[in-house]
């Protein structure tokens, strides 16, 4: 265990699995005390029960993103908020010919409007706190055109559009907002979509060739929240193996 974010409380959303869950994970070991939330209470508690039996400081609010009535009741729930990481997503494959009108919606819901309005519910709190860190997740496929996610790379380029826009809006209250743009990684979400042979295809464009564990994109995301960031905003780091890079 660390101390480097005691004092501070964490709300990582989609962080009952994946990405979201070893941020989670991370940012307790450092001290924080995190909300674990997302749409599935038994997923939730086995995140918290790990974060606990670790000696961290975790709970889980169940919450909906799709619906705004959630959002705003999940941000009534929470109160202050030092650290906010919108990392919920889903993952709409489809070719251009095939995307459907119902997971296209869905997405822009999920991927892009409840950021949007968790954020501003949670922004007035941290500023009446004095600052805080802002941790945006898009992806390597806002940058990098990437057949059958024209969909789904649309709404994190969004999300890199907030993170700059934010930053400038925010930062006279002491607020900072960055972006983390992960690769291929091995999470259930990715795995479904895109199966073994798919997320390897994926990986081996990349210049390291594998997949990021959930736990190397975590470490990202709390640099980003620590003071260790201190001067960084508007930022998008691309924790890709260096896939834009090339």
């Amino acid at each position: 265990m660390s101390n480097e974010l005691s004092n501070k409380t964490a709300l990582v959303t989609g962080s009952t699995a994946g990405i979201g869950a070893a941020a989670a994970t991370l940012l307790a070991s450092r001290g924080a005390a995190v909300v674990v939330t997302g749409r599935d209470p038994e997923r939730g508690a086995s995140v918290v029960k790990e974060i606990v039996a670790s000696g961290g400081s975790a709970r889980f609010v169940a919450a909906d993103l799709g619906d705004l009535d959630s959002i705003a009741a999940l941000a009534r729930e929470v109160g202050g908020v030092d650290i906010l990481v919108n990392n919920a997503a889903i993952f709409p494959g489809g070719a251009l010919l095939d995307q459907d009108v119902e997971s296209f919606e869905a997405a822009f819901d999920l991927n892009v409007r409840a950021p949007y309005f968790l954020t501003a519910a949670i922004v007035p709190g941290m500023v009446e706190r004095g600052g805080g860190s802002i941790v945006n997740i898009s992806t390597m496929a806002a940058r990098v055109g990437m057949a059958g996610l024209s969909a789904y790379s649309a709404t994190k380029a969004a999300i890199e559009s907030f993170t700059r826009t934010w930053a400038v809006e925010l930062g006279g209250s002491g607020i900072r907002v960055n972006t983390v743009a992960p690769g291929p990684t091995r999470t259930d979400m990715v795995m479904a979509a895109m199966g073994e042979e798919g997320a390897a295809m994926v990986a081996g464009t990349t210049i390291l060739g594998r997949l990021a564990l959930p736990e190397e994109i975590a470490e990202v995301i709390a640099f980003l929240a620590s003071d260790a960031s201190s001067y960084l905003t508007g930022a998008t780091i691309a924790a890709d193996a260096g896939r834009t890079a090339i």
